[in-house]
Protein backbone atom coordinates (compact mmCIF):
# COMPACT_ATOMS: atom_id res chain seq x y z
CA UNK A 1 0.00 0.00 0.00
CA UNK A 2 0.97 3.80 -0.66
CA UNK A 3 1.65 5.92 1.87
CA UNK A 4 0.70 9.58 1.04
CA UNK A 5 0.30 12.69 2.37
CA UNK A 6 -2.90 15.27 1.45
CA UNK A 7 -2.54 19.35 0.93
CA UNK A 8 -4.40 21.93 1.06
CA UNK A 9 -3.95 25.07 0.53
CA UNK A 10 -7.02 27.82 1.17
CA UNK A 11 -6.13 30.72 -1.89
CA UNK A 12 -7.77 33.71 -2.70
CA UNK A 13 -9.70 32.47 -5.61
CA UNK A 14 -9.73 29.16 -5.01
CA UNK A 15 -8.22 26.00 -2.82
CA UNK A 16 -5.94 23.70 -4.32
CA UNK A 17 -5.67 19.85 -3.45
CA UNK A 18 -3.02 17.76 -3.97
CA UNK A 19 -2.17 14.59 -3.08
CA UNK A 20 1.61 13.66 -2.85
CA UNK A 21 3.87 10.86 -2.43
CA UNK A 22 6.84 10.79 -0.27
CA UNK A 23 9.46 11.73 -2.39
CA UNK A 24 6.83 15.01 -3.26
CA UNK A 25 5.48 13.78 -6.71
CA UNK A 26 2.30 14.79 -7.12
CA UNK A 27 -0.23 11.75 -7.48
CA UNK A 28 -3.06 14.08 -8.21
CA UNK A 29 -4.36 17.43 -8.08
CA UNK A 30 -7.42 19.48 -8.54
CA UNK A 31 -9.37 22.81 -7.64
CA UNK A 32 -11.93 24.46 -6.27
CA UNK A 33 -13.64 27.88 -6.99
CA UNK A 34 -15.45 29.98 -4.93
CA UNK A 35 -15.98 34.00 -4.81
CA UNK A 36 -14.69 37.01 -3.42
CA UNK A 37 -16.99 39.71 -2.45
CA UNK A 38 -16.70 43.51 -2.75
CA UNK A 39 -20.22 44.93 -0.91
CA UNK A 40 -18.61 48.04 -0.49
CA UNK A 41 -15.94 50.26 -1.43
CA UNK A 42 -12.41 48.73 0.43
CA UNK A 43 -14.62 45.36 1.73
CA UNK A 44 -13.04 42.34 0.23
CA UNK A 45 -14.45 39.36 1.95
CA UNK A 46 -15.45 35.63 1.49
CA UNK A 47 -17.61 32.85 3.15
CA UNK A 48 -15.33 30.17 4.91
CA UNK A 49 -18.10 27.71 4.50
CA UNK A 50 -17.83 28.30 0.46
CA UNK A 51 -13.89 27.33 1.66
CA UNK A 52 -14.96 24.03 2.85
CA UNK A 53 -17.25 22.93 0.23
CA UNK A 54 -15.08 22.98 -2.33
CA UNK A 55 -12.19 21.30 -0.23
CA UNK A 56 -14.93 18.65 -0.37
CA UNK A 57 -15.41 18.36 -3.97
CA UNK A 58 -11.75 19.20 -4.67
CA UNK A 59 -10.67 15.86 -2.33
CA UNK A 60 -13.58 13.80 -4.07
CA UNK A 61 -11.81 14.51 -7.37
CA UNK A 62 -8.67 14.41 -6.44
CA UNK A 63 -9.40 10.49 -4.88
CA UNK A 64 -10.96 9.57 -8.23
CA UNK A 65 -8.60 11.07 -10.70
CA UNK A 66 -5.66 9.50 -8.70
CA UNK A 67 -7.04 6.25 -7.60
CA UNK A 68 -6.20 7.03 -4.16
CA UNK A 69 -7.59 4.69 -0.90
CA UNK A 70 -8.73 6.94 1.39
CA UNK A 71 -6.35 4.36 3.75
CA UNK A 72 -3.12 5.73 1.77
CA UNK A 73 -3.47 9.34 2.84
CA UNK A 74 -1.45 9.29 6.53
CA UNK A 75 -1.53 12.81 7.13
CA UNK A 76 -3.01 15.64 6.12
CA UNK A 77 -1.74 19.27 5.90
CA UNK A 78 -3.89 22.96 5.26
CA UNK A 79 -1.96 26.43 4.58
CA UNK A 80 -4.35 29.16 3.98
CA UNK A 81 -4.30 33.25 3.07
CA UNK A 82 -2.99 35.42 5.67
CA UNK A 83 -4.95 37.52 8.02
CA UNK A 84 -8.92 36.11 7.79
CA UNK A 85 -11.00 36.66 10.92
CA UNK A 86 -13.43 33.97 11.12
CA UNK A 87 -16.01 34.04 14.00
CA UNK A 88 -17.55 30.50 14.70
CA UNK A 89 -20.70 30.52 17.58
CA UNK A 90 -19.93 27.34 20.08
CA UNK A 91 -21.56 24.89 17.32
CA UNK A 92 -19.04 25.85 14.94
CA UNK A 93 -21.64 27.90 12.77
CA UNK A 94 -19.66 30.72 11.00
CA UNK A 95 -21.65 33.76 11.91
CA UNK A 96 -20.89 35.99 9.08
CA UNK A 97 -18.09 36.58 6.21
CA UNK A 98 -14.26 37.11 6.90
CA UNK A 99 -12.58 40.03 5.54
CA UNK A 100 -9.87 38.63 3.60
CA UNK A 101 -6.18 40.51 3.17
CA UNK A 102 -7.38 43.12 0.69
CA UNK A 103 -10.00 44.60 3.08
CA UNK A 104 -9.14 47.80 4.27
CA UNK A 105 -12.96 48.56 6.20
CA UNK A 106 -11.10 49.15 9.33
CA UNK A 107 -8.99 51.85 8.80
CA UNK A 108 -10.38 53.98 11.12
CA UNK A 109 -9.59 51.46 14.02
CA UNK A 110 -6.09 51.00 12.99
CA UNK A 111 -6.02 54.96 13.38
CA UNK A 112 -7.59 55.20 17.20
CA UNK A 113 -5.78 52.19 18.26
CA UNK A 114 -2.03 53.89 17.08
CA UNK A 115 -3.33 56.78 19.38
CA UNK A 116 -4.94 55.04 22.16
CA UNK A 117 -2.56 52.37 23.00
CA UNK A 118 0.40 53.75 21.18
CA UNK A 119 1.87 52.29 17.46
CA UNK A 120 5.51 51.83 19.46
CA UNK A 121 4.10 49.98 21.84
CA UNK A 122 1.92 48.04 18.83
CA UNK A 123 4.91 46.82 17.22
CA UNK A 124 7.15 46.18 20.33
CA UNK A 125 5.12 43.32 21.18
CA UNK A 126 3.47 42.18 17.74
CA UNK A 127 6.83 43.31 15.24
CA UNK A 128 3.95 44.28 12.80
CA UNK A 129 2.46 47.72 12.49
CA UNK A 130 -1.74 48.10 12.76
CA UNK A 131 -2.93 47.86 9.80
CA UNK A 132 -6.37 46.89 8.64
CA UNK A 133 -5.01 44.37 6.29
CA UNK A 134 -4.53 42.20 9.99
CA UNK A 135 -7.41 40.06 11.72
CA UNK A 136 -7.27 42.45 15.10
CA UNK A 137 -8.87 45.86 13.59
CA UNK A 138 -11.52 42.83 12.03
CA UNK A 139 -12.59 41.73 15.03
CA UNK A 140 -12.71 45.18 16.91
CA UNK A 141 -14.75 45.79 13.48
CA UNK A 142 -17.28 42.92 14.16
CA UNK A 143 -17.53 44.72 17.98
CA UNK A 144 -18.69 48.28 16.44
CA UNK A 145 -21.11 47.28 13.55
CA UNK A 146 -21.75 43.64 14.31
CA UNK A 147 -22.79 43.50 17.83
CA UNK A 148 -24.91 40.61 17.38
CA UNK A 149 -21.62 38.63 15.75
CA UNK A 150 -19.62 39.81 18.17
CA UNK A 151 -21.93 38.87 20.97
CA UNK A 152 -22.18 35.04 19.71
CA UNK A 153 -18.19 34.61 18.85
CA UNK A 154 -16.62 31.49 20.28
CA UNK A 155 -13.09 31.78 18.75
CA UNK A 156 -12.07 33.63 15.70
CA UNK A 157 -9.99 31.27 13.48
CA UNK A 158 -7.37 31.85 10.93
CA UNK A 159 -8.08 30.23 7.24
CA UNK A 160 -6.29 27.33 7.85
CA UNK A 161 -7.31 26.52 11.40
CA UNK A 162 -11.04 27.07 9.75
CA UNK A 163 -10.56 23.58 7.52
CA UNK A 164 -8.79 21.93 10.67
CA UNK A 165 -11.64 22.56 12.73
CA UNK A 166 -14.01 20.90 9.82
CA UNK A 167 -11.49 18.29 9.66
CA UNK A 168 -11.31 17.93 13.28
CA UNK A 169 -13.91 19.72 15.37
CA UNK A 170 -10.88 21.00 17.22
CA UNK A 171 -10.22 24.80 17.40
CA UNK A 172 -6.36 25.59 16.88
CA UNK A 173 -3.98 28.39 15.94
CA UNK A 174 -0.97 27.99 14.33
CA UNK A 175 2.19 29.89 15.09
CA UNK A 176 2.91 31.07 11.68
CA UNK A 177 -0.97 32.99 11.40
CA UNK A 178 -0.11 34.21 15.07
CA UNK A 179 0.74 37.74 13.48
CA UNK A 180 -2.20 38.52 12.32
CA UNK A 181 -3.11 39.46 15.79
CA UNK A 182 -1.38 42.05 17.65
CA UNK A 183 -2.25 40.65 20.81
CA UNK A 184 0.69 37.90 19.65
CA UNK A 185 4.12 37.82 20.73
CA UNK A 186 6.68 37.98 18.05
CA UNK A 187 9.43 37.09 20.32
CA UNK A 188 7.99 34.15 22.30
CA UNK A 189 5.41 32.72 20.08
CA UNK A 190 2.78 33.15 23.28
CA UNK A 191 -0.58 35.77 23.51
CA UNK A 192 0.16 38.30 25.20
CA UNK A 193 -2.75 38.99 27.66
CA UNK A 194 -2.07 42.63 28.54
CA UNK A 195 -1.66 43.80 25.54
CA UNK A 196 -5.16 41.28 24.85
CA UNK A 197 -7.26 43.84 27.56
CA UNK A 198 -5.73 46.88 25.58
CA UNK A 199 -6.81 46.04 22.72
CA UNK A 200 -10.31 45.04 23.63
CA UNK A 201 -10.14 41.33 22.39
CA UNK A 202 -10.86 38.66 24.77
CA UNK A 203 -9.18 36.17 25.69
CA UNK A 204 -12.10 33.59 25.02
CA UNK A 205 -11.95 34.38 21.40
CA UNK A 206 -8.10 32.86 20.97
CA UNK A 207 -7.25 28.94 20.51
CA UNK A 208 -4.61 27.40 21.73
CA UNK A 209 -1.28 27.53 19.93
CA UNK A 210 0.21 24.39 17.88
CA UNK A 211 3.59 23.92 16.22
CA UNK A 212 2.93 24.02 12.26
CA UNK A 213 3.46 20.43 12.20
CA UNK A 214 1.90 19.28 15.43
CA UNK A 215 -0.85 16.99 15.12
CA UNK A 216 -3.97 18.67 16.04
CA UNK A 217 -6.53 15.73 16.06
CA UNK A 218 -8.05 13.39 13.52
CA UNK A 219 -10.36 13.44 10.59
CA UNK A 220 -13.88 13.03 12.72
CA UNK A 221 -16.89 11.14 11.47
CA UNK A 222 -18.74 13.67 9.54
CA UNK A 223 -15.50 15.07 8.39
CA UNK A 224 -14.83 11.61 6.95
CA UNK A 225 -18.29 11.48 5.16
CA UNK A 226 -18.26 15.00 3.76
CA UNK A 227 -14.95 14.28 2.51
CA UNK A 228 -14.62 10.18 1.41
CA UNK A 229 -11.36 10.40 3.79
CA UNK A 230 -10.78 7.78 6.37
CA UNK A 231 -11.84 8.44 9.80
CA UNK A 232 -8.78 9.26 11.99
CA UNK A 233 -6.24 10.49 9.88
CA UNK A 234 -4.21 13.27 11.57
CA UNK A 235 -4.30 16.91 10.86
CA UNK A 236 -1.70 19.20 11.41
CA UNK A 237 -2.12 22.35 12.50
CA UNK A 238 -0.93 23.98 9.00
CA UNK A 239 -0.13 27.82 8.44
CA UNK A 240 0.04 30.59 6.29
CA UNK A 241 0.68 30.21 2.88
CA UNK A 242 3.47 32.33 2.45
CA UNK A 243 5.22 30.36 5.11
CA UNK A 244 4.16 26.84 3.08
CA UNK A 245 5.14 28.25 0.08
CA UNK A 246 8.65 29.55 1.42
CA UNK A 247 9.11 26.13 2.95
CA UNK A 248 8.36 24.26 -0.18
CA UNK A 249 10.51 26.60 -2.22
CA UNK A 250 13.00 24.82 0.39
CA UNK A 251 13.68 28.16 1.89
CA UNK A 252 14.63 26.79 5.53
CA UNK A 253 18.13 28.17 6.63
CA UNK A 254 18.78 31.71 7.28
CA UNK A 255 19.17 34.65 4.13
CA UNK A 256 17.09 31.80 1.88
CA UNK A 257 14.46 34.23 0.25
CA UNK A 258 11.05 33.00 -1.61
CA UNK A 259 9.86 34.93 -3.79
CA UNK A 260 5.85 35.32 -4.39
CA UNK A 261 4.25 35.06 -7.59
CA UNK A 262 0.59 34.28 -6.54
CA UNK A 263 -2.76 36.00 -6.77
CA UNK A 264 -0.63 38.33 -4.70
CA UNK A 265 2.96 39.62 -4.75
CA UNK A 266 5.76 39.49 -2.33
CA UNK A 267 8.83 37.68 -0.55
CA UNK A 268 10.16 35.91 2.18
CA UNK A 269 13.65 36.30 3.97
CA UNK A 270 14.22 33.39 6.32
CA UNK A 271 15.59 34.37 9.63
CA UNK A 272 16.93 32.77 12.96
CA UNK A 273 16.71 35.83 15.11
CA UNK A 274 13.80 38.12 15.76
CA UNK A 275 14.61 41.40 13.20
CA UNK A 276 10.93 43.32 12.32
CA UNK A 277 10.67 47.21 10.58
CA UNK A 278 6.96 48.31 10.76
CA UNK A 279 6.57 48.38 7.22
CA UNK A 280 6.97 45.09 6.51
CA UNK A 281 5.23 42.39 7.65
CA UNK A 282 7.22 39.64 10.22
CA UNK A 283 5.56 36.00 10.96
CA UNK A 284 6.84 32.78 12.43
CA UNK A 285 7.96 30.23 9.91
CA UNK A 286 6.43 27.06 9.74
CA UNK A 287 9.97 25.74 10.35
CA UNK A 288 10.16 25.87 14.00
CA UNK A 289 12.67 28.86 15.62
CA UNK A 290 12.55 30.59 12.75
CA UNK A 291 11.27 33.67 11.29
CA UNK A 292 10.34 35.23 7.74
CA UNK A 293 10.29 38.76 7.20
CA UNK A 294 7.96 38.99 4.89
CA UNK A 295 6.75 41.99 1.72
CA UNK A 296 3.00 41.41 0.93
CA UNK A 297 1.97 43.15 -2.46
CA UNK A 298 -1.10 43.47 -3.41
CA UNK A 299 0.02 43.28 -7.07
CA UNK A 300 1.11 39.86 -8.12
CA UNK A 301 -0.12 37.12 -10.80
CA UNK A 302 -3.75 38.95 -9.81
CA UNK A 303 -2.70 41.60 -12.23
CA UNK A 304 -1.92 39.21 -15.39
CA UNK A 305 -5.02 38.07 -14.75
CA UNK A 306 -6.97 41.63 -14.18
CA UNK A 307 -5.22 42.29 -17.45
CA UNK A 308 -6.20 39.00 -19.48
CA UNK A 309 -9.70 39.72 -18.58
CA UNK A 310 -9.75 43.46 -19.66
CA UNK A 311 -7.38 43.79 -23.00
CA UNK A 312 -7.47 39.36 -23.95
CA UNK A 313 -10.70 39.04 -26.26
CA UNK A 314 -8.71 38.50 -29.05
CA UNK A 315 -5.99 36.45 -27.69
CA UNK A 316 -9.22 34.25 -25.92
CA UNK A 317 -10.90 33.88 -29.50
CA UNK A 318 -7.80 32.73 -31.51
CA UNK A 319 -6.34 30.77 -28.90
CA UNK A 320 -7.70 27.46 -30.18
CA UNK A 321 -6.60 28.11 -33.83
CA UNK A 322 -2.97 28.95 -32.93
CA UNK A 323 -2.93 26.33 -30.08
CA UNK A 324 -1.62 28.67 -27.13
CA UNK A 325 -3.10 30.12 -24.27
CA UNK A 326 -4.11 34.10 -24.29
CA UNK A 327 -1.09 34.08 -21.13
CA UNK A 328 1.55 32.56 -23.56
CA UNK A 329 0.21 34.93 -26.60
CA UNK A 330 0.52 37.95 -23.56
CA UNK A 331 4.08 37.13 -23.22
CA UNK A 332 5.18 36.99 -26.25
CA UNK A 333 3.76 40.66 -27.37
CA UNK A 334 5.71 41.91 -23.98
CA UNK A 335 8.64 40.12 -25.15
CA UNK A 336 9.10 42.03 -28.23
CA UNK A 337 8.86 45.41 -26.17
CA UNK A 338 12.21 46.42 -24.64
CA UNK A 339 13.36 46.47 -20.84
CA UNK A 340 12.13 48.88 -19.28
CA UNK A 341 8.97 49.17 -22.10
CA UNK A 342 10.11 52.54 -23.33
CA UNK A 343 9.23 54.71 -20.22
CA UNK A 344 6.17 53.27 -19.70
CA UNK A 345 5.64 52.34 -15.67
CA UNK A 346 2.96 50.78 -13.59
CA UNK A 347 2.12 51.24 -10.42
CA UNK A 348 0.85 47.86 -9.09
CA UNK A 349 -1.69 48.94 -6.38
CA UNK A 350 -4.61 47.61 -7.47
CA UNK A 351 -6.66 47.34 -4.24
CA UNK A 352 -4.78 49.86 -2.34
CA UNK A 353 -1.26 48.62 -1.00
CA UNK A 354 0.15 46.93 1.64
CA UNK A 355 3.97 46.73 2.37
CA UNK A 356 5.60 48.71 2.40
CA UNK A 357 3.75 51.92 2.06
CA UNK A 358 0.59 50.57 3.49
CA UNK A 359 -1.65 52.70 2.04
CA UNK A 360 -5.70 51.59 1.25
CA UNK A 361 -5.75 54.82 -0.82
CA UNK A 362 -3.30 53.84 -3.03
CA UNK A 363 -4.57 53.11 -7.01
CA UNK A 364 -3.38 51.46 -9.63
CA UNK A 365 -1.35 53.74 -12.20
CA UNK A 366 0.28 53.90 -16.12
CA UNK A 367 2.96 56.32 -16.47
CA UNK A 368 4.06 57.62 -19.75
CA UNK A 369 1.72 56.22 -22.02
CA UNK A 370 1.65 58.45 -25.26
CA UNK A 371 0.69 57.15 -29.04
CA UNK A 372 3.73 55.36 -29.61
CA UNK A 373 2.32 52.71 -26.77
CA UNK A 374 1.12 49.39 -27.51
CA UNK A 375 -1.00 46.24 -25.75
CA UNK A 376 2.51 44.63 -25.43
CA UNK A 377 3.91 48.13 -23.64
CA UNK A 378 0.95 47.97 -21.04
CA UNK A 379 1.73 44.21 -20.61
CA UNK A 380 4.82 44.15 -19.90
CA UNK A 381 5.15 47.96 -17.99
CA UNK A 382 2.85 45.86 -15.49
CA UNK A 383 5.18 42.79 -15.02
CA UNK A 384 8.12 45.29 -14.56
CA UNK A 385 5.50 47.34 -12.10
CA UNK A 386 5.70 44.22 -10.11
CA UNK A 387 8.92 43.34 -10.16
CA UNK A 388 9.19 47.08 -8.83
CA UNK A 389 6.96 46.14 -6.17
CA UNK A 390 9.42 43.28 -5.09
CA UNK A 391 12.51 45.21 -5.47
CA UNK A 392 11.21 47.39 -2.63
CA UNK A 393 10.27 45.33 -0.23
CA UNK A 394 13.96 43.67 -0.99
CA UNK A 395 15.70 46.86 -0.47
CA UNK A 396 13.61 47.56 2.94
CA UNK A 397 14.67 43.78 3.89
CA UNK A 398 17.89 44.67 3.46
CA UNK A 399 18.26 47.96 5.27
CA UNK A 400 16.90 45.72 8.14
CA UNK A 401 20.24 43.78 8.08
CA UNK A 402 18.83 40.47 6.18
CA UNK A 403 21.38 39.26 3.73
CA UNK A 404 19.26 38.08 0.51
CA UNK A 405 21.60 36.32 -2.27
CA UNK A 406 19.25 34.23 -4.05
CA UNK A 407 15.57 34.19 -4.66
CA UNK A 408 13.58 31.15 -5.06
CA UNK A 409 10.85 31.65 -7.20
CA UNK A 410 7.11 30.13 -6.69
CA UNK A 411 3.65 30.69 -8.01
CA UNK A 412 1.68 30.68 -11.13
CA UNK A 413 4.03 33.57 -12.17
CA UNK A 414 6.98 31.99 -11.90
CA UNK A 415 5.65 29.50 -15.04
CA UNK A 416 6.41 32.76 -16.93
CA UNK A 417 10.12 32.72 -18.20
CA UNK A 418 9.74 36.23 -19.21
CA UNK A 419 8.24 37.45 -16.10
CA UNK A 420 10.74 35.95 -13.68
CA UNK A 421 13.63 37.24 -16.13
CA UNK A 422 12.69 40.85 -15.24
CA UNK A 423 12.23 40.54 -11.67
CA UNK A 424 15.52 38.41 -11.79
CA UNK A 425 16.89 41.82 -13.86
CA UNK A 426 15.31 44.41 -11.99
CA UNK A 427 16.24 42.99 -8.52
CA UNK A 428 19.77 42.01 -9.28
CA UNK A 429 19.12 38.88 -7.98
CA UNK A 430 19.96 35.34 -9.13
CA UNK A 431 16.50 33.32 -9.31
CA UNK A 432 15.79 29.64 -8.99
CA UNK A 433 12.46 27.97 -9.97
CA UNK A 434 11.58 25.03 -7.99
CA UNK A 435 8.15 23.18 -8.99
CA UNK A 436 6.61 26.55 -8.42
CA UNK A 437 2.87 25.09 -9.16
CA UNK A 438 3.03 22.90 -6.15
CA UNK A 439 5.43 24.77 -4.02
CA UNK A 440 2.60 25.76 -1.54
CA UNK A 441 0.78 22.78 -1.32
CA UNK A 442 3.98 20.87 -0.76
CA UNK A 443 5.03 22.85 2.14
CA UNK A 444 1.42 22.06 4.08
CA UNK A 445 1.99 17.98 3.35
CA UNK A 446 5.87 18.29 4.18
CA UNK A 447 4.26 19.84 7.25
CA UNK A 448 2.37 16.30 7.86
CA UNK A 449 5.35 14.43 6.93
CA UNK A 450 7.27 15.70 9.19
CA UNK A 451 4.07 15.77 11.67
CA UNK A 452 3.78 11.78 11.64
CA UNK A 453 6.84 11.21 11.27
CA UNK A 454 7.83 10.57 7.43
CA UNK A 455 10.66 12.84 7.36
CA UNK A 456 12.87 13.00 10.98
CA UNK A 457 13.27 16.71 9.99
CA UNK A 458 12.87 19.89 7.50
CA UNK A 459 16.11 19.23 6.46
CA UNK A 460 15.47 15.67 5.35
CA UNK A 461 11.64 16.74 3.98
CA UNK A 462 13.29 19.45 1.42
CA UNK A 463 16.46 17.48 0.48
CA UNK A 464 13.68 15.01 -0.71
CA UNK A 465 11.27 16.46 -1.97
CA UNK A 466 12.63 19.79 -3.32
CA UNK A 467 13.37 19.76 -7.08
CA UNK A 468 14.62 22.95 -8.52
CA UNK A 469 13.71 23.25 -12.30
CA UNK A 470 15.71 26.73 -13.84
CA UNK A 471 17.66 29.06 -13.07
CA UNK A 472 18.33 32.39 -14.13
CA UNK A 473 20.76 34.99 -13.64
CA UNK A 474 20.32 38.80 -14.10
CA UNK A 475 21.55 40.88 -17.16
CA UNK A 476 23.04 43.80 -15.32
CA UNK A 477 22.54 46.06 -18.34
CA UNK A 478 18.77 45.77 -18.34
CA UNK A 479 19.19 45.99 -14.68
CA UNK A 480 20.86 49.65 -15.08
CA UNK A 481 17.86 50.45 -17.53
CA UNK A 482 14.94 49.14 -14.84
CA UNK A 483 16.94 50.89 -11.88
CA UNK A 484 16.80 54.48 -13.75
CA UNK A 485 12.85 52.99 -13.93
CA UNK A 486 12.31 52.25 -10.59
CA UNK A 487 13.80 55.84 -9.06
CA UNK A 488 10.71 56.97 -11.35
CA UNK A 489 8.13 54.68 -10.00
CA UNK A 490 9.09 56.04 -6.60
CA UNK A 491 8.77 59.06 -7.40
CA UNK A 492 5.31 59.07 -8.91
CA UNK A 493 3.68 57.39 -5.79
CA UNK A 494 5.43 60.09 -3.71
CA UNK A 495 3.84 62.88 -5.58
CA UNK A 496 0.42 61.32 -5.94
CA UNK A 497 0.21 59.93 -2.49
CA UNK A 498 -1.54 63.21 -1.16
CA UNK A 499 -3.79 62.91 -4.16
CA UNK A 500 -5.01 59.63 -3.69
CA UNK A 501 -5.47 60.46 -0.15
CA UNK A 502 -7.98 63.29 -0.78
CA UNK A 503 -9.98 61.64 -3.23
CA UNK A 504 -9.77 58.63 -1.23
CA UNK A 505 -8.67 56.27 -3.99
CA UNK A 506 -11.31 57.05 -6.27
Amino acid sequence: MRELLLGVDIGTSACKVAVFNKQGEVIASGNGDYQVYYPHPGWAEQNPDEWWSAVCSAIGDVLRKGNVKPEEIKGIGVDGQSWSAIPIDKDGNVLTNTPIWMDTRAQSICDRLNVEIGADNIFQVAGNSMQPSYSTAKILWYKENMPEVYANTYKILQSNAFIVYRFTGICSQDKSQGYGLHCFDMRTGTWNMEMCKKLGIPESFLSDIYECSEIVGGVSTKAAKETGLLEGTPVVAGALDAACGTLGSGVIHPGETQEQGGQAGGMSICLDEYAADPRLILSYHAVPNQWILQGGTVGGGGVMRWIEKELGDYERSIAKECGKSSLVQFNELAEKVPAGSDGLIFLPYMSGERSPIWDPNAKGVYYGLDFSKTKGHLIRAAMEGVAYSLKHNLDIGEKTGAKVEELLAMGGSANSLLWTQIKCDVTGKPITVPSSDTATTLGAVMLAGVGIGMYKDFEEAVKITVKKTRHHEPDMEKHAIYQKNYETYLEIYENLKETMKRTGGM
